[in-house]
């Protein structure tokens, strides 16, 4: 699993660490790292041209001191000071003496920029906030004009570390190369798509205490999912409640369906009035008329997508002492006191659009702010929120680290996905998964399987549900 901590934890680490070790130690540790990335991309190191944006403090030395390394090795390095007089001297004397040039502010950058192969970023470190300033910010449009890579120290000029915002100008990075852990601002949009590839240095941190942010991998994924043994039945294996679909929206309950079949439910009950196209496509559908009260033994419900404006079925579901997941139309049907009265787990699972409406604010201010959106719907509703997008959400009401997701593809925005979602993920809660856990899961196999049945090419809801199965393979047999 990986993990991403806030910069007040590690600074405090970085504290304890320079504490134990002799001055500059932890520095070089870093710039090691840094300098085997920054050869790496460049392939071969001498007569290339580097390019360093130097800003002021310890990220601007660790771009200097590689910069140094890497003209020991052969390369022609031009550092740009954007801040002369608090420029890092013992960063600054060892690039001098490797026979690296220095220059001064963003006006003499363009020449040596369009004659690069590589352009370091430490014109800011993880302490930034509210985008570059104008001279920097200039450098911009030279970068987005040039050839190089860039690489990022630490973190992209520009982000916010603990946030993932981006509220004003920012680096571009084709890698970031981050210290000790990751910054949550790596793992969250809008900040993430400013980083580029990320790679991990280990420097030696001794990180207490929960995360900010956790990012399942296949192994913790494999480890979760649920597998029938020998005894199970298909109450055992988990009966999930499928109450969605209108006489508009017919389809919206065959997504959803299909994607409870493909997660593993032992079976599915549906409940609504598409009951016709749902047992056309998937016969094995337990498929009742009547009330959600009325439909049988369930061990969760999936409520909403595609329900129009059907707000009794959403009340009766949510009266439930199961599991449930709310998506789609359930959202704007669901009363929020209702949800918090619950004793059973609830999860809620709004797009960005859907959350903003829940949250009374604009869409763009919940796509900017991801992380705080999501942890602020968890607490107004007192229920599990999944953020859909492209880092996917998970919080908990109570706190704790954030759940990100970042399987999925541009692909998967297309009618009918998030049905295919609610589903699967509601066959996990029925199997028994909790609502983190079934949230986090269910995102990572539906990106994984939107991945599959994409291949690069445009791809529809139903191909995403045939290959939920071909995800679940990849993940149990990694």
């Amino acid at each position: 699993m990986r993990t991403a901590y806030s910069v007040e934890t590690v600074r405090a680490a970085e504290q304890e660490l320079m504490a134990r070790l002799p001055d500059g130690a932890l520095m070089q540790r870093a710039v090691a790292g840094l300098t085997a990335a920054c050869a790496e991309v460049l392939g071969r190191v001498y007569g290339r041209r580097v390019v360093l944006l130097v800003g002021s403090g310890d990220n601007g030395g660790d771009a200097l001191y590689a910069g140094a390394r890497l003209a020991k090795r052969g390369a022609g390095v031009t550092a740009v000071l954007l801040a002369p007089d608090r420029a890092h001297p013992g960063g600054l004397a060892a690039l001098r003496r490797a026979g690296g040039r220095v220059v001064q502010g963003a006006q003499a950058a363009e020449e040596p920029l369009r004659r690069a192969d590589l352009v370091v970023d430490g014109i800011v470190g993880i302490g930034g906030k509210g985008g570059l300033r104008p001279d920097a910010a200039k450098l911009l449009d030279v970068l987005g004009e040039i050839r190089a890579a860039v690489v990022a120290v630490d973190l992209p000029s520009g982000v916010e570390a603990d946030t993932g915002e981006v509220r004003g100008a920012a680096v571009r990075a084709d890698l970031t190369v981050t210290f000790g852990t990751h910054k949550p601002g790596l793992l969250v949009d809008p900040a993430r798509q400013y980083a580029g590839s990320v790679r991990l240095v280990d420097i030696g941190l001794a990180l207490p205490g929960e995360p900010e942010l956790e990012a399942l991998q296949h192994a913790d994924v494999a480890a979760l999912l649920p597998v029938p043994g020998a005894e199970s039945d298909k109450y055992r294996r988990g009966v999930v409640g499928i109450a969605a679909g209108s006489a508009r929206y017919p389809g919206a309950a065959v997504l959803a369906v299909s994607g409870a079949l493909r997660a593993g439910a032992g079976a599915v009950r549906y409940v609504g009035p598409a009951g016709d196209a749902v047992i056309a496509r998937f016969p094995e559908t337990l498929v009742s008329t009547g009330s959600p009260e009325q439909a049988g033994r369930v061990q969760a419900w999936v409520v909403g997508p595609g329900a129009g404006d059907d707000g009794d079925v959403v009340a009766a579901v949510l009266k439930a002492d199961v599991p449930v997941l709310v998506d789609a139309d359930g959202l704007r049907l669901a009363d929020r006191d209702a949800v918090r009265a619950r004793r059973a787990p609830t999860l809620l699972t709004p797009h960005a659009g859907e959350a903003a409406a829940l949250l009374g604010v604009p869409r763009e201010e919940v796509e900017s702010a991801r992380l705080a959106s999501v942890r602020e719907l968890a607490e107004r509703y007192g229920a599990t929120v999944l953020l859909k997008g492209s880092t996917t959400l998970v919080a908990s009401p109570g706190g704790g680290p954030v759940r990100v997701n970042s399987t999925g593809t541009g692909w998967l925005a297309t009618a009918g996905s998030g049905d295919v979602l609610s589903g699967l993920t509601g066959s996990l809660l029925a199997a028994g998964l909790d609502a983190l856990d079934a949230g986090s899961v269910g995102a990572y196999l539906h990106g994984l399987a939107g991945r599959l049945a994409a291949d690069g090419a445009p791809v529809g809801a139903h191909d995403v549900a045939e290959a939920v199965r071909e995800a679940w393979r990849d993940v149990t047999t990694a």
